[in-house]
């Protein structure tokens, strides 16, 4: 097993030793479930208002009606709820004085940034991949677009991936894990409200700038079941930079 492999099987076994992976999922599915059963219960009323006007039951979209406003929603809960998954990545190790331990340890920076990250990563792919069984289970009592969906999985999964990068540096910055959620939930607040005020500067040349500085701006299409390169090119991306600025935070503590 590889140095990455180590450090990640080390943090996934803290997740899951600790009630903070098993409250966020549950956190999260408990919100995801209440979300589609709200969405549902909206298209069922739009199909009987339908009904009572042409006198035969109407054609629905799921993926519209239903999927495309709960995927926009768990946007903003994403927002709130990924930062308590890195809280404690690197912030724990300086509390507890091991970082020093680690910086000394065969395994080079490098190594334990990504693997710190896979693992973070890991337990988000869990709390996405047990949201499928609610698509699954609705294909029983009617048709999905499932090509649409899964673009839209494709787009949470990417988003999510850079919440968690840049909460893996919030953490490096600080020992204190509630100071590393309100900064990792600063920056992303920071980044979601860039594609507000390129609405407002609607037709200056920076407001193209903002617009593709925009989280929500690169995910929207995802979500309608577009997947284009210039989104991927954009979450790749920063999910680099974070990773990086993660990596020469670590990295100079070698110099202090």
């Amino acid at each position: 097993m590889t140095h990455v492999g180590v450090v990640a099987g080390r943090e996934l076994r803290s997740y899951f030793m600790s009630p903070v992976a098993y409250v966020v999922i549950a956190m999260f599915l408990l919100i995801v479930g209440v979300l589609t059963y709200l969405a549902a219960i909206q298209a069922s009323t739009v199909a009987m208002q339908q009904m009572q006007v042409r006198g035969v039951v109407p054609e629905l979209h799921v993926n519209e009606l239903v999927f495309r406003p709960v995927f926009g929603n768990l946007a903003i809960i994403l927002l709130l709820l990924l930062p308590m998954l890195t809280m404690r990545l690197f912030a724990e190790e300086r509390k507890m004085r091991t970082l020093e331990l680690l910086m000394t340890s065969p395994i080079t920076v490098t190594e334990m940034v990504l693997g710190k990250y896979l693992a973070a990563v890991v337990v988000f792919a869990v709390m996405i991949g047990l949201t499928g069984l609610t698509p699954l289970m609705l294909s029983f009592f009617t048709d999905i677009e499932w090509l649409p969906l899964a673009s839209a999985y494709g787009g949470l999964f990417l988003m999510g991936a850079l919440f968690l990068a840049v909460g893996l540096f919030s953490s490096s910055l600080t020992e204190n894990q509630i100071i590393a959620v309100f900064v990792s939930f600063g920056i992303l607040l920071l980044f979601w409200m860039v594609g507000w005020a390129a609405e407002a500067l609607q037709g200056q040349p920076i407001a193209q700038v903002l617009l593709y500085l925009s989280i929500v701006n690169h995910f929207d299409p995802f979500v309608n079941g577009l997947i284009d390169t210039r989104d991927v090119v954009y979450y790749l991306t920063s999910i680099v930079f974070w990773v990086f600025l993660t990596h020469r935070i670590i990295e100079s503590q070698r110099w202090r």
